[in-house]
């Protein structure tokens, strides 16, 4: 827990920038609030990718610092700053495939012309979370992660106050609305990196890493982490772009179900967000022990982590259970402004439950994946949750959706059913250990070594 709950907190605050963002949005004006859901997980959907590999060099830090390799740890991070560099051309290229997907989505023409705007400005934050991801990976891979809680913190509360002044016009700003909660979420994101930065290049860190010195292209290495981070990203991009067509679907639905679905996943986000903190520590301690080839607590730090996953995930489901107005009157302003409240209101309170339970098996899924990649295991959970995010997920939304009209119930159902069959195939590889044999800094030929 010293370890992890600085990572939950610095979660938390993503969770919190978010929710904030779709909140405000809903006080705004329905039309912003009910783009920012599509928009917002179609730009995640986007970049997730190039995050998750850039992050990965977590893992390798993880494991050079457990196996007392100081230098390696910043050729580690140097690889990952480099890949941040060349994927933010890539990213900005990605704008009109994004700006595609949102048009064939069946969205009304004033909701679309938001999510355009949207999207468009947060492409342009892109680029600094994933330089946020390669850098907050030196430090989360050693387990100083009071840093990351620390910079996370001071970007996103920046962000939280910039969405607050740009979308209602505050202290002399203009009013921009959805715009407004674009460029926010582009200056925090600029934020992060930039701090990172500050702090890994500091003399001390310099004196004691030699950061500056090894900020250089090592072809084994860089090789290496894209052999075993490329997984990590496809596996990202896969599994959100499958969430995302669920989304984007539901928008078909009608506003009662997209507005109650935008509002359970806003709420979803308390409990979503800390366990992919509690994700990234197990990755950490797991990576560490097996660099200290002491597999038995690896494994064992896997277990426990999900079980303090697994406690928190309840406390918030019974709040959903028994709760169900405090988290929905939050979102009454003007979102429900065209509908019938009581007809939002029952609906919302029927994804809650759903969510209850939803919520324990994605805290298996996302600890026990996080686990996984941490000893190096990403070519499964590529595999895996890509096979059954889009043979069982995506398929079964367009059957229950466009071809059979079902409704929103069977399409949240589904989706349920989707999170527990995740929950369970991680689990299983978890428990059978074949894990243990990876050899991810490939020891056997001296890595470390130039070149």
């Amino acid at each position: 827990m010293q370890l992890a709950w600085p990572l939950i907190i610095s979660s938390g605050t993503f969770a919190v920038l978010n929710f904030c963002d779709r909140l405000f949005l809903s006080w705004y004006n329905e039309e912003a609030f009910r783009a920012s859901l599509p928009a917002g997980i179609l730009f995640f959907t986007l970049v997730c990718g190039f995050m998750a590999l850039a992050g990965f060099t977590n893992t390798f830090v993880a494991q050079f610092w457990g196996a007392g390799d100081r230098e390696g740890c910043a050729r580690a991070t140097a690889q990952g700053i480099l890949f941040a560099l060349l994927s933010i051309p890539l990213i900005m290229g990605l704008v009109p495939l994004g700006l595609w997907m949102l048009r064939i989505s069946g969205h009304g023409a004033e909701v679309l012309a938001l999510e355009e705007e949207y999207f468009k400005i947060l492409m342009w934050s892109g680029g600094g979370m994933t330089m946020s991801s390669a850098l907050s990976s030196f430090f989360s891979g050693r387990g100083k992660t009071f840093v990351i809680m620390n910079c996370n913190i001071a970007a996103n509360g920046l962000n939280i106050l910039f969405n607050y002044i740009f979308i209602f016009g505050k202290w002399g700003f203009p009013e921009m609305g959805i715009a407004g909660a674009g460029w926010a979420t582009v200056i925090g994101a600029w934020m992060s990196p930039l701090l990172f930065a500050l702090l890994y290049f500091s003399k001390p860190v310099n004196a004691a890493f030699g950061t500056i010195r090894n900020l250089r292209f090592d072809r084994r290495l860089f090789s290496r982490m894209i052999r075993f981070g490329l997984p990590a990203g496809i596996h990202w991009f896969f599994d959100v772009a499958a969430f995302t067509i669920f989304v984007l679907l539901v928008g078909r639905m009608g506003p009662i179900a997209h507005i109650a679905s935008n509002i359970a996943l806003s709420i979803n986000l308390i409990a979503f967000m800390p366990m992919v903190g509690m994700g990234m520590a197990a990755a950490i301690l797991v990576g560490q022990y097996l660099g200290r080839k002491e597999p038995e607590n690896a494994e064992r730090m896997g277990w426990l982590a999900l079980k303090v996953g697994i406690g928190y995930i309840s406390f918030i489901g019974v709040t959903f259970l028994v709760f169900p107005e405090f988290y929905i009157n939050i979102f009454e302003g003007n979102a429900g402004g065209s509908i019938p409240f009581d007809e939002l209101l029952k609906t919302v309170r029927v994804l809650l439950v759903m969510l209850a339970v939803w919520g324990m098996a994605d805290a298996t899924s996302i600890i026990l994946s996080g686990a996984l990649k941490g000893a190096g295991d990403t070519h499964f959970v590529m595999y895996f949750q890509s096979s059954i995010a889009w043979g069982f997920l995506v398929v079964g939304q367009i059957l229950i959706v466009v071809v059979f009209k079902l409704g929103i119930y069977v399409s949240w159902a589904w989706t349920l059913l989707y999170i527990i069959i995740l929950g369970a195939g991680f689990s299983l590889r978890f428990r059978s250990g074949r894990w243990k044999g990876i050899d991810l800094l490939d020891r056997r030929s001296d890595v470390g070594e130039d070149d």
